[in-house]
């Protein structure tokens, strides 16, 4: 799939990266090494793989408001996802987390079934003007 679909701004911004989607919500705080960018968590459908420099792609964030902390230190160790996108809500952990982190953030609902089909695809997220562009490898 080639395309674009429209996009709410959260946290302005552009990021282009592969496209890594899941269902489960994530816990920035304790899911996800800060140093690398791997998630952590055994239990967890991303478990063993990195988020740096993609396009993020999860229902919402979990855990304490602490994971806030936990985004900036990825962006700070430079294995942040180059932007990130909420498929059920717009939690504060991750609204405040991109935005002292300066990583776009957007919310696209409703849209699971394309999103998930998006993977192995690059995408770019264009906050400040709510679009989420697809490009299919």
């Amino acid at each position: 799939m080639k395309g674009n679909i429209r996009c709410t701004k959260i946290v302005g911004g552009v990021g282009t990266g592969k496209i890594l989607y899941t269902s489960t919500p994530i816990n920035f705080l304790s899911a996800i090494d800060k140093n690398t960018g791997v998630i952590t968590d055994s239990s967890h459908d991303l478990s063993g793989v990195s988020i740096s420099n993609t396009i993020l792609i999860f229902p919402y964030s979990v855990g304490s408001t602490v994971g806030a902390y936990s985004i900036f230190s990825l962006q700070r160790n430079s294995v942040a996802p180059s932007g990130m996108i909420c498929t059920i809500k717009v939690d504060i952990t991750t609204a405040s987390g991109c935005a002292i982190a300066g990583i776009p953030l957007v919310r696209i609902i409703n849209q699971n079934e394309i999103l998930e089909s998006l993977r192995n695809s690059f995408g770019t997220i264009n906050a400040d003007i709510g679009l989420f562009n697809i490009e299919k490898v």
